[in-house]
């Protein structure tokens, strides 16, 4: 199984920055892909970035030219750099990585979410 540990939510003003990351740990063989999605109060989750393990990026249109998204490999770690944030970019914040575990499943597992409040 993959654990995945995010951290970085909290509250920011319009403009502002955060920058949040997720941990991946546990029986990974290797990693596939890592993102961020996100859900808003009365809306679909939807994506906003990710990231293949070879290198190719993916954005929602909304976010582009003000998220990016990278990875430490070494750590299997996911991080959404996020700036001039909008109070529309409120939202829990999910990661998802597929990988494929020792056992060779390969599956997508999903972090528990952290909110981000864009205040205006």
């Amino acid at each position: 199984q993959v654990q995945l540990a995010e951290s970085g939510g909290g509250l920011v003003q319009a403009g502002g920055s955060l920058r949040l990351s997720c941990a991946a740990s546990g029986s990974i063989f290797s990693i596939n892909r890592m993102g961020w999605y996100r859900q808003a109060p009365g809306k679909q989750r939807e994506l906003v970035a990710s990231l293949t393990s070879g290198g190719s990026t993916n954005y929602a249109d909304s976010v582009k030219g003000r998220f990016t998204i990278s990875r430490d490999n070494a750590k299997n770690t996911v991080y959404l750099q996020m700036n001039s944030l909008k109070p529309e970019d409120t939202a829990v914040y999910y990661c998802s990585v597929v990988a494929t575990t020792r056992d060779l499943r390969y599956s997508e597992y999903w972090g528990k979410g952290t909110l981000v409040t864009v205040s205006s």
